[in-house]
Parts: structure tokens; C-alpha cells; sequence
């Protein structure tokens, strides 16, 4: 559905330029919940605004559903900008407007029938569960109940593409948590395509099926979200999961004892159901201890990562067994 071929923003200023996004390609499906992650000043708020041309970019391709947005005209681009919504970090709610006069202004400026307006505003707030603060002002709100505003009035022209920039940045977890699951519900109501820039990973964990991660305005990694936890390719990959499981650091204890191995086990979709380690066990007439251990509920399937400690004259024979069962395998000390 979005197709990004080459794209590239340089800002120039007295200090000379600066390459924010070089030379990135991505491919986004329909429906996708397609995240996008990084440190600050990885380029990615650049590129999620690139994607409805609030910046413009210096060179490259937007093609979505077949037709480069670059090429629009000044009324192509206003009709296009009406189809793909965009929520913020900091709501940007009209003060002096209610709830409903905030998600009335979408309907206003694009142009819709005033005596239909009434209508949609009601069905929009309901969509985000806000039909009791029609009335409320944003100084009323909580931060939750603002970015629900937001949403709305995001989704008042029926767009199919949502874009989201940072939106649950400014919310504390158990509010980020409602609003994720909030997205997802209008996700499959509405069949959205989602494109949601973070630089959080549990946004990514709890919501998002695909994701790419940039770094120094490019895509370093990309790919189903299991495939990124189960088995990350980079350095920055790695340190964005770390803290989600199990490593070897200062919090794990491993005693490394001559003779015994260490292994770190990464799992996913049906091997996470199945009783692998004890089978193991039983097979090949091992001990194994459980170092440490987690399970991550992802939104298309679960990934398990375990640190084990092997003891027995079969060890080998038992990491080369776990590997056929679609466990990865990493050793970590080799006794």
C-alpha cells in the first residue's frame, strides 16, 4: 500500500546541511500496525510527516495505492490529506472549543454538509467511547481523554491510512496501554493502516504486527515484530529489546563453571506452547537450570527467551536438537 523508493530530506542552514533521512526504502502492506522506532534524531517524526507531505521531501518516492504523492498537485494533495488522518504527542485541541466543536472543525474545513455534521460528530465520540464529554472543554480533559479527542477528529473523513506521531509519548503506561488498544479496536473496525512512530519498545510489543528500526535517518532493520524480539540482526536492536529479556548483565548472575555451558534461547508462535526444555531433558539425560526467563505477548503471537545452564555429557547433542525445533540458539559460555 505505501511504498517508500529512495527518499531524502536534507535541511540546509548557515552551519551547512543536514541529512535527516538518506536514501530509505519501506514497504507498509494494507492494515498493517506498522511501527517505527528509533533514538531521538533518527529521522523518523521526519518521515512520518514526509508520508502526507507536511514536509516536503529534498528527493525520492511516496507511491500509495500506486500514485507518487510527490506529484500532486495543490488540490490533489488537499484530497489526499483528507484520507489519511495524523494524531500528535500534544493533541493540538482547539481551547476554546468543546469536544464536539473540536471534531466538528475536521468536518468544517473539509467541507462537509452542516446538517450532517451533528451526526458524524456523535458516531466519531463514539467510536472513542467519549460520548459523555461532548460538551467538556479540553481543559476538562484528562490526557487520555484528549488524545481519544484527537483520534476522532483524526478519523473524521473516513480516512484509510492513520498516521501517529509519538501520540502516547506524553501519557503515562496504564493510559498508553487503553489508547493502544483503542487504535487496535479501529483498526480492524475500520480497516486502517496504521503507521505509528515510537521510540518506545513495549509501544511496539503490545501494538504493532510489523516494525522497522532507524537509525541516522535510515532503516537499519525491518520485518515482523516476533522475528525483531525473537532474533535481532543489529547492535541497535538488540539495545532496544534488551531491557524487554533476558541478557547477560549485571542483574543475571551467571556462574560459569567448567564443564557446563550456558545457553540463551529465543522462541516463538507453537514452540513457546510446548514443553521443549523438558523434553530435552528426558532425552538426552541432562540437567538444565533456569537462569532467568521471560515470556513477551506480542500482537500476532508470543516470544519466549530463557537463559539455561547445562550439566551432563550430552549437551551438544542436546543444543543441536533445540535447534530443530525452531528454538535459536546462542552460547553464551561454553564450559
Amino acid at each position: 500500500m505505501i511504498q517508500i523508493r529512495e527518499l531524502n530530506k536534507i535541511y540546509s542552514n548557515n552551519n551547512g546541511d543536514f541529512h535527516a533521512v538518506k536514501d530509505l526504502n519501506l514497504n507498509i502492506a494494507e492494515n498493517d500496525f506498522y511501527g517505527i522506532m528509533g533514538l531521538s534524531g533518527a529521522g523518523k517524526s521526519t518521515l512520518i510527516r514526509m508520508l502526507n507531505r507536511l514536509e516536503e521531501p529534498s528527493s525520492g518516492k511516496i507511491v500509495i495505492k500506486g500514485e507518487d504523492i510527490l506529484e500532486y498537485n495543490d488540490r490533489e494533495l488537499r484530497e489526499f490529506r483528507k484520507k489519511t488522518g495524523m494524531i500528535f504527542q500534544h493533541f493540538n485541541l482547539l481551547q476554546s472549543r468543546t469536544v464536539a466543536g473540536n471534531v466538528a472543525f475536521a468536518l468544517e474545513i473539509a467541507g462537509w454538509d452542516k446538517k450532517t455534521i451533528p451526526a458524524r460528530v456523535k458516531e466519531l465520540l463514539g467510536l472513542v467511547e467519549l460520548t459523555d464529554k461532548t460538551m467538556s472543554y479540553p481543559s476538562q480533559l484528562s490526557g487520555g481523554q484528549k488524545q481519544r479527542v484527537a483520534i476522532a477528529r483524526a478519523l473524521a473523513n473516513n480516512p484509510k491510512i492513520l498516521l501517529s506521531d509519538e501520540a502516547t509519548s506524553a501519557l503515562d503506561p496504564k493510559t498508553t496501554k487503553s489508547i493502544l488498544e483503542l487504535l487496535k479496536e479501529l483498526q480492524r473496525k475500520l480497516g486502517l493502516t496504521i503507521v505509528l512512530i515510537t521510540h518506545q519498545m513495549e509501544v511496539i510489543r503490545s501494538a504493532c504486527n510489523k516494525a522497522a528500526i532507524m537509525d541516522m535517518g535510515t532503516v537499519v532493520e525491518e520485518g515482523k515484530v516476533e522475528d525483531i524480539f525473537s532474533n535481532p540482526q543489529t547492535t541497535i536492536a538488540r539495545e532496544f529489546v534488551s531491557h524487554l529479556v533476558p541478557e547477560e548483565n549485571d542483574e543475571i548472575e551467571l556462574v560459569r563453571v567448567p564443564g557446563k555451558k550456558i545457553i540463551k534461547l529465543s522462541y516463538t508462535g507453537i514452540s513457546v506452547e510446548k514443553p521443549i526444555i523438558s523434553q530435552m531433558i528426558r532425552r538426552f539425560d541432562i540437567d538444565a537450570s533456569i537462569v532467568a526467563g521471560s515470556i513477551d505477548k506480542l500482537v500476532t503471537e508470543n516470544v519466549g527467551h530463557l537463559i539455561l545452564e547445562l550439566d551432563g555429557i550430552n549437551q551438544d547433542s542436546a543444543i543441536e536438537w533445540l535447534k530443530k525445533q525452531e528454538v535459536r540458539v546462542e552460547v553464551i559460555y561454553n564450559g
